[in-house]
């Protein structure tokens, strides 16, 4: 699925989010190709199959959980071990990418603020680290559009070839914000505020 017409788009979620954001253009042969991008920063490339690994691996705990609840339970705290340090592994890697910034991601593409224009057209990587999960991904996008806006451009990007494991990892990290976000306002109306 390289291309997504307006309408398919427009079924993902989208939401505002701030997050550590790298873009760099992809060369004419890496443009050409589909397989997963890899980072030349090991560090980042750790954080990103730890959180793949986690999440191909939910099916098989929920398995040993029908079935021991002591031994699931025990990976489940040896999983919470593994989240912490996949945190202090992403604190490293923000020095790296830089500051959060302002974004709309959907599991489709994301849209972004950049100081110089991009061609509609053109493939990018795109290195994200959503927080405070920790989630590193590395994905490829085409540029669907290039709009100035203020002292830079709005760059809007759809996703391309990514895996179903970073697609759901996607949809699920879009899905906890929203809640998040419903919680929060919940909240704020409760008390009044």
């Amino acid at each position: 699925m390289s291309t997504l017409d307006e309408e398919d788009r427009r079924e993902y979620y989208r939401i505002e989010d701030s997050i550590a954001l790298e873009i760099r253009p992809l060369s004419a042969p890496e443009a050409a190709g589909q397989e997963v991008l890899q980072d030349a920063s090991p560090l980042f490339n750790l954080l990103s199959e730890l959180h793949l690994s986690e999440f191909e691996s939910q099916h098989l705990l929920r398995q040993i959980s029908e079935r021991d609840r002591n031994l699931a339970a025990f990976l489940k705290s040896q999983n919470k071990r593994i989240d912490l340090l996949s945190q202090v592994v992403a604190v490293t890697v923000l020095g790296q990418i830089g500051e959060p910034q302002p974004v709309i991601i959907s599991e489709g593409g994301i849209d972004f603020q950049y100081p110089t224009p991009i061609a509609a057209g053109a493939h990018l990587s795109v290195k994200l680290v959503l927080m405070p999960q920790a989630l590193g991904l590395l994905l490829r996008a085409r540029v669907t559009h290039c709009d100035p806006k203020g002292d830079g451009y709005d760059i809007g990007t759809e996703f391309e070839y990514p895996t179903d494991a970073q697609r759901q990892l996607l949809a699920r990290y879009i899905l906890q914000k929203q809640a998040q976000e419903r919680r929060l306002a919940r909240e704020q109306n409760e008390s009044g505020i």
